[in-house]
């Protein structure tokens, strides 16, 4: 009897061994959060002077909208990121898991430019607020508002693809 527990004891100890063993091969694949067209946005004067135009992904669910552009290393200068919400609000946003320096534009429900926070730091807490209710936020690269001279005032057209 001694024996056979022995034998008993030493192959569910091999059993385990295999079992770490096994857990110590599998490997987590990461994979890169590509940008994903979704539609056009342009940003134009009073006048109807074009000033900018991108390549917009179109955050209007919740997920999509608390995600936004987190985890990603590189954003191409004419692309975006555009949250659409049910109606115009106070927005807060804050750039935590976010890897990319953003300029973000606020929004009103008639498409005008109400509000420009500009270069928001990558992983900052602190939250970044609008100074007027905002139905839509425009995200793109850090200092882009500056070099295209895109100011309050403006407006903006989307359309989906």
């Amino acid at each position: 009897m001694n024996l056979r527990l022995r034998i008993f004891a030493l192959v569910l100890t091999l059993i385990g061994f295999a079992q770490c063993e096994q857990k110590k091969t599998d490997r987590i694949n990461e994979k890169k959060i590509l940008f994903n067209k979704e539609g056009n946005l342009s940003i134009t004067s009073d006048e109807g002077l074009r000033f900018a135009q991108f390549d917009i992904e179109i955050a209007d669910s919740p997920y999509e909208r608390q995600t936004g552009l987190m985890y990603r290393d590189v954003l191409p200068s004419k692309n975006g990121m555009l949250f659409v919400f049910e109606k115009s609000e106070m927005r807060s946003f804050y750039m935590k898991n976010s890897l990319i320096p953003l300029d973000l534009i606020f929004i009103d429900a008639e498409l005008n430019i109400t509000h420009i926070h500009s270069n928001a730091k990558p992983n900052e807490t602190q939250s970044i607020s609008s100074k007027f209710p905002a139905k839509y936020v425009l995200e793109i690269n850090a200092g882009l508002t500056q070099k295209l001279h895109i100011i309050n005032g403006m407006k903006i057209n989307f359309n989906r693809l």
